[in-house]
């Protein structure tokens, strides 16, 4: 098995990973009177339902006054600052930016609008224009009713967390409300030229010049969000032939029974079309999932193995090793074991993850969900260059996606998200506890492995029992959902 990070909020007590945050993060009123203690950021930025506190334009607007005044102090004063925002296709997306423009340009702040695009892109492009920060409009997978900030600092990496907390301070504090540029130091908005032709541009450099995938049918399923028109434009400027299914986005259809979270379409759409693969995108273009010929689907562990196999055999995985989070399956450490790599785990989160890769000094790393991060190319997952590295694969040794996936045998897995109405530590709740502990014992006798934790964004406290007969994991796992939903549905 894998080395396991027990850095990160998060605390791992034998094989039961439990967490202390509240449920939700609560609303954060547009005025100074905020109690103090309340958080904006989660893991990933500000996250929830769209014009319902805290994602509302006066809080918004709030952010991007502190995030300005905050860069500001960390940078030389005597210059013009610029930030990079982007969104996916939301309808809140709209609101959203208006307000983040509106925060940034009163504190003198410059912003550079990609429109519609990837949050890799945007991370990208960032990095490209030599910004001093970037800002995503996305909640990633989520419904198009939730929307929220994800932020980069100038390399392309998501805000370290001691720079929300002080943006954080600054919006709660009130500090900020009384400094007004004015004159020629109020920003101004542009528009970053061919954005998406920039993007794409850099992702083709991804893929040999000497492949083509010229032959290649691909189903893709853009989830009518943010990477619509990238992911197929790319694959067909590669010569590709490419079917395209949710990949007309209205504002109202991003997520909605597609992408990654839903790949029966893609999969239907393989073999209706007899293609060589399936792709599927999220809402914000950074995960993918795939399906094979014969309409297998094939998740992120599947794909970090496929990957990191090639990358053992070319000698371009570094130190040989190969980053994964708790839940990813221990098939993975076999398969990279086997061939002389080692997989080291982290605690589950995007943040997480790139955190160890970069305290590894890794190039290959990734999540279950389809989040997969190669530090060659870039600062974050992203779904096409993933998609491009997997097809390489199959172009330079002429094997199918099908052949190239039996490189990993996946062990069972009892996965089960449970609704909860409030999260306290589990360590916290007698009866849970005692049933986590006691399935604990009960399935690491052969070898098995248990992981229990709340999701940070809903209210849904996450299971999984990984061993060696489904049939016991499922009894296992019902077992312990049925006290969950017992006792984490109570009132305080």
């Amino acid at each position: 098995m894998g080395e396991t990070s027990a850095e990160g909020a998060a605390t791992k007590v034998g094989s039961v990973e439990q967490t202390t945050q509240s449920a939700g993060q609560g609303s954060v009123p547009g005025s100074a009177g905020t109690r103090p203690g309340r958080r904006l950021f989660g893991k990933d930025g500000l996250r929830g339902v769209a014009n319902v506190e805290p994602v509302t334009a006066p809080v918004i607007l709030k952010l991007g006054r502190a995030m300005a005044y905050v860069l500001r102090r960390e940078a030389d004063a005597s210059r013009r600052l610029k930030v990079v925002v982007g969104t996916d296709t939301r309808l809140s997306g709209f609101m959203m930016e208006s307000a983040l423009c509106a925060g940034l340009t009163s504190m003198g702040v410059d912003v550079l609008l990609t429109g519609t695009m990837p949050t890799p892109g945007i991370a990208y492009i960032t990095r490209s224009l030599r910004a001093d920060a970037g800002v995503s409009i996305t909640a990633s997978q989520r419904p198009f009713e939730e929307n929220g900030l994800t932020f980069f600092n100038r390399e392309g990496y998501k805000l370290a967390p001691a720079t929300e907390r002080r943006i954080e301070e600054s919006v709660l504090s009130g500090e900020i409300d009384q400094i007004r540029p004015t004159r020629d130091r109020i920003g101004r908005v542009e528009h970053v030229r061919d954005a998406v032709g920039r993007y794409v541009d850099f992702a083709k450099r991804v893929f040999p010049k000497g492949l083509t995938l010229e032959g290649v049918r691909i189903v893709v399923d853009t989830a009518n969000g943010a990477a619509f028109e990238t992911t197929p434009g790319i694959l067909r400027e590669l010569g590709a032939d490419v079917i395209v299914c949710n990949g007309q986005p209205d504002g109202y259809n991003i997520n909605r029974e597609c992408g990654t979270a839903y790949p029966a379409t893609m999969q239907k759409a393989v073999i209706d079309h007899r293609t060589d693969l399936g792709i599927a995108n999220d809402g914000d273009g950074d995960r993918l999932i795939l399906c094979d010929e014969n309409a297998q689907v094939l998740d992120g562990d599947r794909i970090l193995a496929m990957v990191g196999l090639d990358f053992l055999r070319r000698g371009r995985l570094k130190e040989n090793v190969l980053v994964a989070n708790a839940m990813s399956n221990h098939g993975l450490d076999e398969a990279i074991s086997r061939a002389g790599g080692r997989v080291v785990r982290c605690q589950v989160g995007s943040r997480y993850l790139l955190d160890r890769m970069v305290e590894l000094d890794a190039n290959l790393g990734g999540e279950p969900c389809g989040h997969v991060v190669f530090r060659d190319f870039g600062t974050t997952g992203d779904g096409i260059i993933t998609a491009l590295q997997v097809l390489r694969i199959m172009v330079q040794t002429g094997r199918s996606l099908s052949q190239l996936a039996r490189c990993m045998e996946p062990l069972p897995q009892a996965r089960i998200d449970i609704p909860v109405t409030r999260k306290p530590s589990l360590d916290q709740v007698p009866e849970l506890a005692a049933v986590i502990s006691e399935t604990k014992r009960e399935i690491e006798k052969d070898g098995g492995y248990l992981l229990a934790r709340y999701s940070e964004n809903e209210p849904i406290l996450r299971l999984l029992i990984e061993g060696k007969e489904d049939a016991l994991l499922g009894k296992l796992a019902h077992r312990i959902q049925m006290c969950a939903e017992d006792v984490l549905s109570r009132p305080m």
